[in-house]
């Protein structure tokens, strides 16, 4: 019976934060300074693949001269 009994529903809280000490030109540079650190994370040097690819052939060759 109690799953049928209308109630109202529950609120959301209203939050409302004014900053003490707020920096608008801070932000932007900090804002600037992430967004050229994400760029340059996404370059990755193609050095990375050609040592995997390296090492990967080392390992076949290991492997194959230990069956034979």
């Amino acid at each position: 019976m109690g799953l049928f009994v209308p109630r109202q529903r529950a609120k959301h809280k209203k939050f409302d934060y004014t900053p003490r000490f707020h920096n608008p030109e801070k932000e932007k540079k900090l804002k600037e300074r992430m967004r050229i650190k994400s760029r340059a994370r996404r370059r990755r040097s193609p050095m990375g693949i050609i040592y995997a690819i390296t090492l990967l052939l080392i390992v076949f060759y290991i492997y194959q001269n230990l069956l034979s």
